[in-house]
């Protein structure tokens, strides 16, 4: 089985160059996770998927996130903050193989890790709102075993 965690962070780390440094996805693709998880190709494309798509996304996720923080802008959070967020609303609604804990659970573990003392509990608030928000909607699609929430209440 591939790790998972080390792809996240690869992808994250490929997000920040692509949102910070100006790079192209292309580039971070070849210089970051290559680097990182050309070893594991299983890893490298659940990466280089998490990485795409939530480049692809990020108007769409910084919409949810807005909704969701009070009195702020999405553009004056934490950078790692916001690129956490965006990644996990990707995993939360175009990767229908992770359940939305591990999502959650992960998002918590990359902000304590990478960003600020306070994040961890941030980034869980952020997204247990948005998640709820999502299933309300139906937009939230997972397959396979232990995926298919059991009561409409969770």
């Amino acid at each position: 089985m591939h790790n998972r965690r080390a792809a996240r962070e690869a992808a994250l780390k490929s997000i920040y160059a692509e949102e910070v440094g100006g790079n192209s996805t292309q580039d971070v693709t070849s210089n970051i996770l290559k680097e990182a998880l050309g070893d594991d190709p299983d890893s490298f494309r659940f990466a280089e998927k998490l990485l795409l798509t939530t480049v692809d996304h990020a108007p769409e996720h910084d919409r949810l996130i807005q909704k969701h923080i009070n009195n702020w802008e999405v553009t004056r959070l934490a950078i790692i903050d916001k690129l956490i967020l965006r990644m996990i609303l990707s995993e939360f609604l175009y990767f229908d193989d992770v359940p939305t804990k591990v999502s959650i659970n992960e998002g918590i573990e990359l902000a304590k890790k990478f960003s600020t003392r306070k994040s961890g509990n941030f980034v869980n608030g952020i997204l247990d709102a948005v998640l709820t928000e999502l299933k309300s909607e139906g937009k939230i699609q997972k397959k396979g075993r232990g995926l298919i929430e059991s009561s409409a209440s969770e």
